[in-house]
């Protein structure tokens, strides 16, 4: 069968995965069957690459990808022309020219906004305060949700995400289920692509989809971009409080804020792990997949391989190759919303290090999750007039 690590736990995984990555790498080889995720997990970055870019052997397109049973196929769980057919229409919108175009003027109006609601306090929880309602209102923005009340966007989202686990370990051939969020999202969007407005997103791509296609899709859009945009921006912000040195020459130098992000997106993914079923018995990292086995990729573990990242724990801001990061995946499902999370994040760093002087941790902020890694909460506290600096 293969290398066999009977030592990982979900706990392990949750907290601090980065040592118990390491050593199944080393002790097991970049391939190992981890039984408390009942799947091989790859930790080798070469490997993670091949598995991500060879769709026909290692598949989304399976029934245990339970996202599909909640919200319906989409670019998301599906390969080959099915996913070609969802992702096309919408790679278009999302290149990096266009939303900068759409989206940046926004996203810094946004933020401004967000950050000086809290500037006067001189202490707040940025995860709730910036970084979630910043991706939420991206997001309703970019899909033309703009009316919409964010804590009804976000009650959507618990409520899918909760049906979504729900249906991880139901058999083939259940009945899918029938969610009042995702009704009430989808008559949302629904509004969109048939309202008014000639320039929303989703009427461009209303031609090549049906709507039934483009409702799946958008939803897949909004709640990967809430949640792992949320988690780039806390951690990328948490990782610069937390490296002093790195955080004065960020302070002297504005520009290097996209090196600071690249290298935070390499060192803590806000996806840890991505998840693909094998079609045929294969081979890789000299273990033996057997039909049906489930391949998890650990994009931590990818992330930190020191074959590619020399001294791959630590955070530093000028690695020359931090941009090979696997944290947007590989391959034919790369992140659509690459382009959209870095602006976010990169805006959202240069704001409150700039509005909020001497922003400093005011608590732990370590992040953690077994599949997205952020902070619970990210503490803060920062100089404001008249009041004196306490460390």
């Amino acid at each position: 069968m293969g290398r066999t690590s009977d030592a990982v736990t979900l706990a392990d995984l949750d907290v601090d995965p980065h040592p118990v990555l390491a050593r199944l790498r080393a002790d097991e080889g970049p391939v190992a069957w981890v039984p408390a995720l009942g799947a091989w997990l790859v930790t080798g970055y070469d490997l993670a690459v091949a598995v991500l870019r060879d769709p026909r052997t290692f598949t989304v397109d399976d029934p245990r990808f339970a996202t599909a049973r909640v919200v319906g196929p989409s670019m998301l769980s599906l390969d080959g022309a099915p996913h070609a057919h969802h992702r096309a229409p919408f790679s278009p919108p999302f290149r990096a020219d266009a939303v900068r175009a759409r989206l940046a003027e926004f996203t810094q109006t946004e933020t401004d906004r967000l950050v000086a609601g809290i500037a006067p306090r001189g202490e707040a929880e940025l995860r709730r305060a910036v970084a979630g309602p910043l991706a939420v209102a991206v997001m309703a923005e970019a899909l033309g949700l703009r009316d919409t009340d964010p804590a009804t966007i976000l009650g959507w989202y618990d409520e899918i995400v909760a049906a979504t686990a729900d249906q991880a370990g139901a058999p083939p051939g259940a009945e899918p289920p029938s969610t009042a969020a995702f009704a009430q999202l989808a008559d949302s969007l629904r509004e969109v692509i048939n309202g008014p407005e000639h320039e929303a997103l989703l009427k461009e791509v209303t031609g090549p989809l049906s709507e039934a296609e483009v409702i799946s899709n958008a939803a897949v859009l909004m709640f990967g971009g809430i949640e792992t945009t949320e988690g780039m921006i806390a951690n990328a912000i948490v990782h610069l409080l937390a490296t002093p040195a790195a955080l004065a020459q960020v302070r002297d130098d504005p520009a290097l804020i996209r090196p600071a992000v690249e290298e935070s997106l390499r060192l803590e993914p806000a996806a840890a792990v991505v998840d693909r079923y094998a079609t045929a018995d294969s081979t890789i990292g000299g273990s033996h997949i057997r039909t049906g086995d489930q391949v998890t990729v650990s994009i931590s573990g990818a992330n930190h391989d020191p074959a590619v990242f020399p001294d791959p724990d630590s955070y530093r801001l000028h690695r020359e190759n931090a941009g090979k990061h696997l944290t947007f995946a590989h391959g034919p499902h790369f992140c659509l919303g690459a382009h959209l999370a870095r602006l976010e994040a990169r805006v959202a760093v240069a704001t409150v290090l700039a509005r909020l002087p001497r922003l400093r941790l005011a608590g732990p902020a370590a992040p953690r999750g077994l599949v997205f890694r952020k902070p619970p909460e990210l503490p803060v506290r920062w100089d404001t007039p008249g009041v004196a600096f306490h460390a």
